[in-house]
C-alpha cells in the first residue's frame, strides 16, 4: 500500500482546488454568456413591443393567457393601440403616495427636483406618472400633469402596481417611495405613503387577478380552397377590416378603435386559414367584440367557402360557441368585481 507524504498531499489538494477553480469558472463564463443573451432577447423584445405600443412593456411574469376552449384561448400578442395621454393615476392599479404644501409652490420648483427621476422611465420598469392639484383651476379640473409656469398645492406621485411582465419587485417599488420621501424632504412637504407591504400584496393579488383574465380568444377560418390574396384582400375591405401598416395583418375598428385583428398572413402566398383574434380585457364588454368577431367569420366563411373551425381543425358548433359566451360572462364578472372593468383605462394599463 502506497502512502502520501505530506509535499504529495499538498500537491494533490492543489490541484483538485484548481480543477474546481477551473470548472467553476466555466460555469460562471456560460452562465454569463446565458443571462447577456436572455437580456438582450428580453430587451429586444421590450423595445419592438414598445416601438408598436410607446407607453408599455410586455409579458406578464408568468404569462397564463386562458384555458384551452373551442374555438381557442392562445397566448397570442396584440398590439395595444391606446393613448397614453387619456391615462391618469388610478389608485385600482397604482401604488399613490401624496404629497401635500403648506404654501403652493410652482410646477418648476418640483420638476427641476425630479430631474434625476428620468432613469425610472425604461421600457423594462413599471410605469410611473405624476400630477398635480393645479391652485388656479377648481378642484374637479386641478389634477393634471405639471407645467413649470403653474402652482401647486399637492403632489401625487404613482406607480404602477402590475402589468404582463408580473408584479412590482420589492427593490423596484422601494427605491421609488424612498425617491418620493426625499422628493417631500426637499420640497418642505407633509408626505402620505401606503407601507411598501401593502402595496406589494397588492401587486400580487393584481397579477393573480389578472393572470385569470388575460384571455385573447381566436377563431380560425379554413377555405376549402386556398384564398387568393386579392380576393382576400377586397372581401376584408368590403367588411371594414383596415390593412395594417405592415401589410400582414388586418383590424376591425369600432369607434375609431380596433377590438379585433387577424393573425400574420403572406400577401405573396394564397391563404388556407384565416384567423382572427381578440384580447378580451381590452375590448369593452358594451362593444359585444366576440359576438361581432364570430359574426364576421361566418360571413367571410359564407362569402369565401370556408368554415368556422377549432384549432385541431373540428368544426365549431353551436354547443362550443354556447360555452364559450358562458366563460366569457364570466371573465366579464371577475374583471367587473376586481374593479377593473374590460375596456377601462385601467384595464388597458394592466394587461399591457
Amino acid at each position: 500500500m502506497t502512502t502520501l507524504g505530506l509535499s504529495d498531499l499538498q500537491f494533490a489538494l492543489a490541484v483538485i482546488g484548481l480543477l474546481i477553480l477551473i470548472a467553476v469558472a466555466i460555469l460562471n463564463v456560460k452562465y454569463a454568456r446565458a443571462l447577456r443573451k436572455a437580456r438582450a432577447e428580453a430587451e429586444d423584445y421590450l423595445a419592438e413591443r414598445v416601438a408598436r405600443e410607446p407607453t408599455f412593456g410586455s409579458g406578464f411574469a408568468d404569462p397564463i393567457t386562458g384555458e384551452q376552449l373551442e374555438p381557442t384561448f392562445k397566448e397570442v400578442s396584440l398590439p395595444v393601440k391606446a393613448d397614453s395621454a387619456s391615462f391618469s393615476i388610478d389608485p385600482r392599479i397604482d401604488c399613490v403616495i401624496t404629497l401635500r404644501f403648506s404654501q403652493p409652490i410652482t410646477g418648476s420648483e418640483i420638476l427641476k427636483e425630479m430631474i434625476s427621476w428620468d432613469d425610472l422611465s425604461t421600457p423594462s420598469s413599471a410605469r410611473w406618472m405624476c400630477e398635480g392639484l393645479n391652485v388656479d383651476l377648481n378642484s374637479s379640473e386641478g389634477w393634471g400633469l405639471l407645467e413649470s409656469d403653474s402652482s401647486y398645492s399637492e403632489l401625487q406621485l404613482a406607480i404602477q402596481l402590475a402589468s404582463r411582465r408580473g408584479p412590482i419587485g420589492v427593490l423596484e417599488l422601494s427605491d421609488f417611495c424612498s425617491r418620493a420621501q426625499a422628493l417631500a424632504l426637499t420640497l418642505g412637504a407633509q408626505i402620505d405613503m401606503p407601507s411598501v407591504s401593502t402595496m406589494l400584496e397588492k401587486a400580487k393579488d393584481l397579477d393573480a387577478m389578472a393572470a385569470e383574465s388575460d384571455i385573447q380568444l381566436s377563431i380560425n377560418v379554413l377555405f376549402d380552397e386556398a384564398c387568393a390574396w386579392t380576393k382576400l384582400d377586397s372581401l376584408m375591405n368590403q367588411r371594414g377590416f383596415i390593412l395594417s401598416r405592415s401589410g400582414r395583418t388586418y383590424d376591425y375598428f369600432s369607434n375609431r378603435a380596433p377590438i379585433f385583428s387577424s393573425t400574420d398572413l403572406n400577401p405573396g402566398q394564397p391563404v388556407q386559414q384565416l384567423t382572427l383574434l381578440l384580447e378580451l380585457p381590452l375590448i369593452s364588454f358594451d362593444e359585444k367584440p366576440f359576438e361581432r368577431m364570430l359574426s364576421e367569420g361566418l360571413e367571410i366563411a359564407q362569402v369565401a367557402h370556408g368554415r368556422l373551425v377549432d384549432d385541431n381543425g373540428i368544426n365549431l358548433s353551436d354547443i362550443s360557441i354556447q360555452s364559450i359566451r358562458q366563460h366569457l360572462d364570466g371573465l366579464y364578472e371577475n374583471l367587473e368585481r376586481s374593479g377593473v372593468p374590460a375596456g377601462s383605462s385601467a384595464a388597458s394599463r394592466l394587461f399591457s
